[in-house]
């Protein structure tokens, strides 16, 4: 490999986990104002709600609403027959603790399903796992209690190496941990073939391309259909099939 190449790499792994400033690139079509309004407003139609709770991962900052991830996956839902509306919940800057504090806000609706994705801008700033462990605990426990039925989903995350062994092995671990502890399903990691790739992540270095959220919807997709599978014994339709 070249050198350049493992050098930048855990730079731009470094970088795409976080919620820096906003690139330049199309910056009004996803901002923190609309994000909101997308997440707080009450869906109109009879279709089951799938909810994704996060940050400007799942926010698609830098790209069009209908190219983040979210949108993909309603695009994959309908082409598939499944009667589902995905709601973004996504938030730029989003930590654990600042996704606690509005979650309540944002759990108006009768959710079928919710898809946790926080905790990588905890990792960043160096806030205490122990911190990050209970507020996401806390979020599905949360969840559970609006609704039993929902199915949750929780979104692993990693950190580059060079912010050490022993905080980035116990942040990698916590996720496997929560889920097998609150018995939701886990997606190991969001950003899997995404992260340190220059092709899929933005001029900034920091967040995913179009092509990069296409990946990303395909990650979250096998683990989507168990959720469903699970939550209402629905036999998988066959254009859902790989």
């Amino acid at each position: 490999m070249n050198p350049l190449v493992k050098y930048f790499c855990p730079i731009v792994f470094f970088l795409l986990c976080s919620c820096g400033p906003e690139p330049k690139k199309e910056p009004e079509k996803n901002t923190e104002e609309n994000t909101e309004e997308v997440a707080g407003s009450q869906v109109t139609d009879d279709r089951n709600i799938i909810l994704i709770f996060g940050n400007s991962l799942t926010a698609g900052l830098g790209v069009a609403q209908e190219d983040a991830y979210p949108a993909l996956l309603q695009k994959m839902l309908d082409s598939a027959g499944y009667q589902y509306t995905v709601v973004n919940a996504g938030l730029s800057g989003d930590t654990t603790a600042s996704g606690r504090s509005r979650l309540d806000w944002i759990l108006k609706q009768d959710i079928e399903i919710f898809i946790l994705e926080l905790g990588a801008n905890d990792g960043l700033r160096g806030i205490p796992l122990s911190e990050s462990r209970k507020n996401l605990i806390n979020m599905i426990r949360t969840v559970r209690e609006q609704n039993q039925e929902t199915a949750i989903l929780l979104a692993g995350m990693q950190l580059p190496p060079n912010l050490g062994p022993e905080y980035t092995g116990s942040f990698k671990n916590m996720y496997p941990e929560i889920a097998e502890q609150e018995n939701v399903i886990l997606i190991p990691f969001l950003l899997q073939g995404v992260a340190g790739d220059s092709r899929l992540n933005q001029e900034d270095g920091i967040h995913p391309t179009e092509e990069g959220h296409k990946v990303m919807a395909k990650t979250v997709w096998p683990f989507l259909l168990k959720a469903i599978t699970e939550s209402q014994m629905d036999p998988v339709p066959d254009a859902a099939l790989p």
